[in-house]
Parts: C-alpha cells; structure tokens; sequence
C-alpha cells in the first residue's frame, strides 16, 4: 500500500529559551543562562516530527515578513517538508517565550503574530491545490485561529482523507469543530474541557482530576489494557466524547505514564512511558501528535501508531528545544524492548 501525506495545518514560531535553576513564581525575577534560539510553533514542531519518520509532509499557515518567517521557512525546507502554502503575512512572525528549570518542566508565552492570519479561504484553498483524498492524514492544532481549523477538518472529511485534532489549548473549540476530527488527542485537561464542551456540562471533567502539568514523555512497545483508577476515569470522558459523535477514537496523552487509546468500537488500551531521563519537555506533544499522523498515514492501525506516538514523544525529551529531540526512524528503532 502507497503511504498517504501527512498535511499540518497549524502554527510556526521562534522560540527564545532561558534555563533556570527553578521556575518564577508570579512577579518574580529568576537569572539564568544565556538565550537560545529555535524553531517551533505546534504546527512546525508536528510536521518536523512526522518528516523525521519518513512522512511526506506539507505544511499549512503562515508566518511574518521578516527575518525570523526567512528562517522558520528555511528551517521547514531543510526537514523536506512542503511550504508551497506557506502564507508571508504582513505582521511578525510567531515567538514564543519559554523559560525551562532543572527538572525540565517549563512556562511559555505565546505572541501569536502571523499565525493569525490562516482563514478558512486559504486554509481550503491549500487543501484542494494539494488535491488530498483517502489515505492522506490531515492534523490541526489549535494555535491558529477556530475558523481555521474548522476549515482543515472539513476539508479533510469532504475528501476522505484522516482528520487529527490536537486540541491545545482546547477552550476555542465547539461541538461543531470537534465533531469533524477522525482523531482526538487531548492531555486529561483538554479532555475535561472537551467532554464538557460536548455535553453542555461544564464540571463533566471534574472526576478526570487535574490537568496534567507539561508534555507527555511517551512509550515502550507494550500495551496493556486500561487498568487503573485514573485510566477508568479517563475513558468515561473519552467515550462520553466518542458518544457525541466526537470522532472514531480518542488518545490521551498522560504525561509520564504514557497514553490511552480509545477507539469508538473497541478496548481502550494503555499504553505505557518509555523510561527516559528529560532534559525538556518541550514540544514532547507535538512529537506524540506528529509521529501519530506519520503512522496513520503510512497505514499503520490506531494501536500501532500510538505506541509509536509515545515513543517518539519520550525520545524527544531527552534533548533540548522543541525540535532538537525529535527523533528519526533509526532512533525509534532503537527504542523497541526498552
């Protein structure tokens, strides 16, 4: 079988990073080393991750007329990925800024900029010129603006292709977006906003407990079946989902205990962390989603492409900066029987 495409629609920023010995509270100052910068934005961060695989992969959004959109094109060319709808929009790209203590865990701000600038127009425009259909993988996240995403979706089911939403931050979604994914993946916040969302219960998630802080560091090749407390919690909210026709399946991230798939007509399946040692957490999601959509693409099922989501997002920790820890196929290969 010919492997589909994975098209990210999303967002593309510079990221400026400081490490710190621990993170500031609220009006506080805390000195750290020198700034570095890298590439990112979910949307980049996804589609470098599924590149690394082996996707064929094309991008969707925008970025700044300025130095920083030349570099953030040219760092997406040098992946292999497509930036023909790329939009150069008249306002600065994207930044992000990211403080990272010792223990890995992170704050960010975000200045939007360019990223605003995907409408429905362009976004469908894109998805026709690059003439997707069955097979082909698209994966939205949610740092453009809903309309956007509500067009990428839609352009994705009206061609049969597979549609992915990562839904963070998931507070500018409704029924009607979340209705249009094939693929949820939410963290156990997000997830509690959704089943609310589609419910009209605004506590549905209060017995999924709290958020979980940072990004999911990811998986081993095993899986098992949803066995704990927390995991029975987190399934009710997956199938409440799943019952308002919220998609075929949802996979939530856990942040170190791994993830759990819930497919609309079948088990759900926990699927355990890799054991890794974190340096950032940093876009470890990003990599979770994207190499979900590069298994989904080269038709891997459900199951399968969550073990390898989880073990590319837990690889991606072990190195600094969003991208930095990215893994290619070799270096997941290596990961099998850890």
């Amino acid at each position: 079988m010919t492997p589909g495409r994975v098209i990210v629609v999303g967002s593309v920023n510079v990221d400026l990073v400081v490490v710190t010995s621990r993170l500031p509270g609220p009006g506080e100052t805390v000195t750290g080393g020198d700034v570095a910068r890298h590439h990112g934005g979910k949307g980049g961060n996804q589609a470098v991750a599924a590149a690394r695989l082996g996707a064929d992969v094309a991008f969707v959004g925008a970025v700044g007329d300025d130095d920083f959109g030349v570099a953030a094109r040219a760092a997406l060319v040098a992946e292999g990925i497509d930036v023909t709808h790329v939009l150069v929009a008249p306002r600065p790209t994207g930044v992000a800024l990211i403080v990272v203590d010792e223990r890995a865990e992170n704050l960010i701000a975000v200045a939007p900029g360019a990223n605003a600038s995907p409408t429905p127009a362009s976004v469908t425009a894109a998805l026709l010129a690059l003439a997707i259909g069955p097979g082909d993988v698209v994966l939205a996240s949610c740092e453009i603006p809903p309309e956007a995403i509500r067009a990428a979706l839609a352009g994705a089911r009206g061609a049969g292709a597979t549609s992915v939403l990562n839904p963070a931050p998931a507070d500018s979604l409704d029924p009607a977006t979340i209705a249009l994914a094939d693929v949820l993946t939410p963290n156990e916040g997000e997830l509690a906003l959704l089943a609310g969302s589609v419910t009209g219960r605004p506590g549905a998630g209060a017995d999924a407990g709290a958020a979980t802080a940072g990004e999911p560091p990811a998986a081993t090749a095993g899986e098992q079946p949803a066995a704990t407390a927390g995991a029975a919690d987190v399934e009710v909210l997956a199938r409440r989902l799943l019952a308002h026709d919220a998609g075929r399946a949802v996979v939530v991230t856990l942040g170190a205990v791994g993830a759990l798939a819930v497919p609309a007509d079948g088990q759900a399946l926990a699927i355990p962390a890799l054991h890794v040692v974190p340096v950032d957490t940093t876009g470890a999601g990003d990599a979770f989603n994207g190499a979900l959509a590069a298994g989904l693409a080269a038709g891997l099922p459900l199951n399968a492409a969550a073990r390898q989501a989880v073990a590319a997002a837990g690889l991606s920790t072990t190195r600094a900066g969003a991208r930095g820890g990215m893994p290619t196929v070799a270096e997941l290969a290596a990961t099998s029987g850890r």
